[in-house]
């Protein structure tokens, strides 16, 4: 057998699915094996692996073994003359793997080879060609040197930046993503070093066999996607400590003493400058907004409560009551901050339609909070009005001086211009799907993926050759790419070749349910997933959380009245409390059996759509669409609809 390729997978099914897609496609003309190892993943990899790839051998956990174990148990029921150790999260060029195979064959000294690779934009990763993190490299990678010298030989060391990416070249240091190495070079250095969990086995792996006496290679000649990380996200600062500490692991294993004390020296500052940036990065991003909008509301209701107070309303002497400025303004900024938070304007990024929202909704509830409040308690129409005037001009002007000033910029409310890439079975079956989500785009395009086919009584916009053209003319900033029209070699080439930062690049696998792609390290697994977008927006499960938590305080608080609508009654409190510590919610989809899941994936309800209707004249197909459009046009009108309809069965 010629080669052995091995993929360790963790809670990535959509990105996995799309790798071994491209993956059958390149071993072709290779007498191959395919072994996927799972590390107990719960988002239905394994169903789909079943499905889709039961040629492939799999290797089920039963806990997360991290990446080492999980690649030594495939390695040593692997094979192949060769074994390459492939990430989920990537997709490879049809002569891939007969380019690398080919070179190896053709030098017997290399003992490892990696690829070029592009992120999901159709940029080069760095880090495709590594060299040696000596701790002079470390100190110059760790402190920035490296990123203002990135072609200097000696400070852009850890990326090798002076070697041309478009050439091969002998290197030090592979990457866990594609690493392909001689079976015969692991049986005599040795499998992965388990001592590493996560991060830093690529680098110990890749020294040992240059230590051995071989090489290890950077090819030029082929090239892959790598979406970066999906299953980890580069900016926590989880990441900065494993990253991190697997450094001092390979430094403590293979330097000298006084090297090792100096590296690891270098990491323990590192971490610590790291961790401290991130955990006050984090706190900024989150909390210094909403300080800031407290301070801005606060300022100026006081500010004009003691303007109104001496010049107006007690100009013969006297003042309001201490409880004004001790809860009165107190409360009146928490209710702003709190319809602000519950329209998702702290969230980042957030539109300013969200703010406007958070805005009028904070002074709409302070109008009908102060209207419902005893004579006695109401201090000041003035201040009241005032503050509903300030806080609408004053809030929104202050966010988009942050805008323009780059430092809190809103999301991007751009009209959505799609460009889709295939032929017309699939352009129809795409076209469909975006129907079914909320994507509403402006403009879709189509693009014949075969440039020498006529159109056949399909209107196409345009043709392949074309493409960037057509991106250019219309304004396109999202393509689509069909899989099962297009190779990945085009694909990729496509992505490399159009260098545009407006444009978004996803690929739509045949017969699946989601779209595919990557715009971000922040957010390296943007999909669309069928049915539920919108359920799925952070912003959404933060207000289903929300409204669970208050809706149950509530309904505790007013129990004594409602348990007399429960028909079962011993089971209220529990599913109370249950959809209190968030177990449990008050609304969720319809399952059983018989109910395609759809990866539509929330937390158990107590109720689902169908409650609204009569549930003994819904069929299969009827309860699916029930929770497809649930799922596509969710709101949290929509469970307090479900809800208070459904009273009476709370206590299911």
């Amino acid at each position: 057998m010629k080669l052995s390729v091995i993929i360790v997978n963790y809670n990535v099914q959509y990105f996995l699915e799309n790798c071994l897609n491209s993956v059958y496609k390149s071993l072709k003309e290779i007498y191959f094996e395919v072994i996927v190892v799972d590390n107990n993943s719960v988002d239905g990899s394994l169903q789909m692996m079943a499905e889709k790839f039961p040629q492939t051998t799999l290797i089920s956990n039963k806990d997360n073994r991290g990446f080492s174990v999980a690649n030594n148990q495939a390695i040593k029921i692997a094979q192949g003359e060769y074994v390459l150790l492939l990430n989920p999260d990537t997709v490879v060029e049809e002569n891939t793997f007969k380019v690398c195979c080919d070179f190896f064959d053709q030098h017997s000294k290399a003992g490892g080879l990696g690829v070029k690779m592009l992120d999901g934009k159709g940029k080069f990763l760095p880090e495709s060609k590594r060299g040696l993190p000596t701790p002079a490299v470390a100190f110059y990678k760790i402190f920035g040197l490296s990123a203002l010298f990135p072609k200097s030989e000696k400070f852009g060391q850890y990326h090798l930046g002076h070697l041309s990416k478009e050439e091969n070249h002998e290197i030090e240091i592979l990457s866990g993503a594609f690493m392909m190495m001689r079976k015969s070079v692991l049986d005599e250095i040795g499998l992965l070093d388990e001592s590493f969990f996560m991060y830093g086995e690529d680098i110990d792996l890749s020294y040992r066999i240059t230590q051995a006496g071989y090489s290890n290679h950077y090819i030029a000649d082929t090239q892959i996607i790598h979406y970066k990380g999906e299953s980890t996200k580069k900016s926590s600062i989880n990441y900065v400590f494993v990253f991190y500490r697997a450094m001092a692991i390979f430094a403590k294993k293979h330097f000298s003493s006084k090297n090792a004390q100096l590296f690891s020296t270098l990491i323990n500052l590192a971490i610590y400058i790291r961790a401290s940036l991130a955990v006050l990065t984090r706190t900024v991003k989150h909390f210094l907004l909403p300080l800031i909008d407290t301070a801005i509301l606060s300022s100026g209701v006081y500010f004009f409560k003691e303007y109104y107070e001496d010049n107006v309303k007690f100009t013969d002497g006297g003042a309001y009551p201490e409880e004004v400025e001790t809860f009165g303004i107190p409360l009146i900024v928490f209710i702003y901050l709190f319809s602000l938070l519950f329209n998702g304007a702290y969230s980042i990024p957030s539109s300013f339609k969200k703010i406007l929202s958070g805005v009028f909704s904070g002074s709409a509830l302070l109008l009908m909070t102060y209207s419902l409040l005893s004579e006695e308690f109401r201090f000041s129409r003035a201040i009241i009005l005032f503050t509903v005037i300030f806080a609408i001009l004053a809030l929104p002007l202050f966010r988009y001086f942050l805008h323009l000033i780059k430092l809190r910029k809103f999301s991007n409310t751009r009209a959505q211009r799609i460009a889709i890439v295939g032929k017309e079975t699939e352009l129809k079956r795409i076209q469909s799907f975006l129907k079914k989500t909320l994507i509403e785009p402006e403009r879709i395009i189509t693009v014949n993926a075969d440039n020498t086919e006529r159109n056949n009584g399909y209107n196409f916009s345009a043709k392949l050759h074309q493409l960037k053209d057509i991106i250019d003319i219309y304004e396109i900033n999202e393509v689509i790419f069909c899989a099962k029209d297009l190779s990945s070699s085009e694909v990729i080439e496509q992505m490399g070749s159009i260098n545009n930062e407006d444009v978004d690049f996803k690929i739509a696998p045949p017969e699946s349910l989601y779209i595919i792609g990557s715009n971000s390290i922040e957010n390296s697994g943007e999909y669309y997933i069928l049915a539920s977008d919108t359920l799925l927006k952070p912003v959404n499960q933060k207000n289903k959380r929300l409204l669970d938590f208050v809706l149950s305080i509530l309904m505790i608080i007013l129990s004594p009245i409602l348990l007399w609508f429960v028909q079962r009654k011993g089971n209220f409190y529990p599913n109370l409390f249950k959809v209190m510590g968030g177990s449990l919610s008050f609304v969720g989809f319809y399952s059983s059996e018989d109910i395609t899941d759809k990866n539509l994936k929330v937390k158990k309800g107590i109720l689902n759509p169908t409650d609204l209707y009569d549930s003994f004249t819904l069929v299969q197909e009827n309860i699916e669409q029930l929770n497809f459009k649930y799922g596509r046009d969710y709101s949290i009108f929509k469970d307090l609809e479900i809800v208070f309809k459904n009273l009476s069965h709370l206590g299911r």
